[in-house]
């Protein structure tokens, strides 16, 4: 008899062990055994210090949820997703660089017609604003864009901007074109620099390698810098943030949670406080 005893003692083991990896295989992938899902988000540089505050109550909301950063200028973060990076969430500083990885734009938009983003989880998220500021003491006396552009015409200044890959660049460009300045003979003559992120257009303009420079008001507001003006919607248009959630991401319900808790009124508190805004229409 206790052959047979053995026995059912080791098929009800079996059984027990077949229910539990039955269970097993409905948790999500990233939660099981207890682990918490990894959350890889890519955004542009501009959103560091929010989306860090942000994180912090995201994550005690959501204690099975860990939130990894990348923040670089969103063309860099575009050519990393492009190349294979690891990324569930972008968020770009500009619709340029989330539009060459949707599917859904035409040609002009998406030469290249890449397919990463899933596009019924893009959004515009964000609006933010570009300003031109000055070192302390403002050395080159320079008084708002009008008189940036007259003192880049005499050669009296320089002017440290992004480079023309970036955002915050190709906002500067457009700001230049609009008062008929030709960017590349004031670069050659030494009247421009430029930076590879707004970050680093923000640290020259603080340590006074120039005598302005053109970034977002929320980095001005990081960097304790005091806006001299703000663009206009005619000079360069509307410094909008899409995002959206990327097509091989392993956690997509997460991401898509992620993005919705954004909008909220106590994520929007966070972004507002730094200078950011709802957008507006127009986009």
């Amino acid at each position: 008899m206790k052959w047979k005893k053995w026995i059912a003692v080791t098929v009800l083991a079996a059984l027990a062990v077949g229910l539990v990896g039955c269970g097993a295989e409905k948790k999500d992938a990233g939660s099981a055994g207890g682990e918490k899902v990894k959350l890889t988000v890519f955004a542009a540089a501009s959103m560091t210090e929010t989306l860090q505050e942000i994180a912090k109550d995201y994550e005690k909301e959501h204690p099975d949820v860990e939130l990894v950063f990348n923040f670089d200028s969103s063309g860099t973060l575009k050519k990393q997703i492009e190349n294979g990076a690891a990324c569930d969430v972008f968020i770009s500083a500009a619709q340029k660089q989330m539009n060459q990885l949707d599917k859904t734009q035409d040609e002009k938009n998406n030469p290249g017609h890449l397919d990463f983003i899933i596009p019924d989880t893009r959004i515009n998220l964000l609006e933010n604003h570009v300003v031109l500021v000055t070192p302390e003491g403002n050395p080159g006396h320079v008084e708002n864009f009008n008189d940036m552009a007259a003192k880049l015409q005499a050669g009296s200044i320089r002017l440290v901007m992004g480079n023309s890959d970036v955002p915050v660049g190709q906002y500067t460009q457009k700001i230049l074109a609009y008062y008929g300045l030709n960017e590349q003979e004031l670069a050659n003559a030494g009247h421009i620099s430029y930076g590879s992120n707004v970050k680093e257009v923000t640290t020259q303009v603080k340590e006074g390698s120039a005598d302005c420079g053109v970034i977002y008001a929320t980095d001005a507001f990081s960097a304790g810098l005091k806006p001299l003006d703000q663009a206009t919607k005619a000079m360069c248009g509307q410094a909008i943030y899409p995002a959206a959630v990327l097509k091989d991401s392993k956690h997509v319900a997460a991401a898509k949670d992620f993005l919705q808790y954004l909008q909220s009124d106590a994520a929007m508190k966070v972004f507002e406080h730094v200078g950011f805004s709802p957008v507006t229409d127009g986009q």
